[in-house]
């Protein structure tokens, strides 16, 4: 059960972990075509399962790839609306990497394995991080600082 808790009708609790992947200078983004933004690849932290077992498990289940935790990143007390309700988030970050070195050519776009068709994960140069919406709106600084660990509180 994921850890996503509403209370009362106007707010919702998230709990989330996501992964940092670079290689040849270009992250991981992921991309639901149906948006106009990307995100880090990862998902919710289930009840009885800490943040680096949560991006594990996203990981392997969307995209079929075993990955190291490499460090603890950042957290994320992220503050949004979407759908007429208010999100409280708790965002765990870690940099990640592939453990198979073919999974670090960094060059084609892969698909969600889960037979979510509308979802894409891409590389996108570090440099034009800036050309690209991406929520939430710090992790760009998050990506790009090398200045670990990070706790920052973002509002829309």
């Amino acid at each position: 059960m994921d850890l996503t808790l509403d209370v009362g009708e106007e707010y919702r609790l998230n709990i989330r972990a996501g992964g940092i992947v670079i290689h040849n200078n270009k992250v991981l983004l992921h991309k639901n075509l149906n948006k106009d933004h990307y995100c880090l690849p990862g998902g919710r932290v289930e009840i009885g399962e800490n943040s680096e077992s949560t991006i594990k498990r996203e990981i392997k289940e969307e995209l079929g790839k075993e990955i190291d935790i490499l460090e603890y990143v950042a957290t994320i007390e992220n503050f949004f609306e979407m759908r007429n309700k208010k999100y409280h988030e708790i965002y765990f970050i870690h940099k990640i990497e592939f453990k198979n070195e073919e999974d670090k050519k960094a060059n084609n776009v892969m698909y969600n394995m889960e037979g979510k068709d509308y979802l894409q994960y891409v590389w996108v140069d570090v440099d034009k991080l800036n050309e690209c919406k991406i929520v939430p709106r710090c992790l760009k600084e998050i990506i790009t600082s090398n200045k670990f660990p990070m706790h920052v509180i973002h509002a829309n």
